[in-house]
């Protein structure tokens, strides 16, 4: 049987399709392992969160909190951690993108693995 240059070697497909499903495995286990924070009001509140975006640990200081006010307090804790968690979600999604996108971007270009069933 004779083989033209234009021909699919499947095996070789299969091959890299393997590799590229061990370095998305990689990937994603790295990203639940990772801890990433994020804070507001200068470091009065700090969110951390996993690269999957889920919240580990709220940190709130002392320093926050007005015994003479405690509606303003409590509005402006409100605030901050709201900031702080946003903050730390957008810095866990650009961990995302620089963990996943290269990987995406194999599988098919831009869109990558949303053109993909199951994906």
């Amino acid at each position: 049987m004779t083989v033209n240059p234009g021909d699919v070697n499947l095996q070789q497909l299969l091959e890299q399709a393997q590799l590229m499903q061990q370095q998305l495995v990689s990937a994603q286990q790295e990203l639940n392992d990772a801890e990433i924070e994020g804070s507001a009001g200068g470091g009065l509140v700090v969110a951390t969160v996993n690269g999957a975006g889920e919240l580990l640990e709220l940190k709130i200081r002392p320093e926050a909190v007005d015994p003479g006010d405690p509606q303003e307090t409590a509005d402006t804790i409100a605030d901050l951690v709201i900031a702080a968690i946003r903050d730390a979600v957008r810095a866990a999604a650009d961990m995302q993108q620089e963990k996943l996108g290269p990987l995406a971007q194999g599988l098919g270009g831009g869109g990558g693995l949303g053109q993909l069933p199951g994906f």
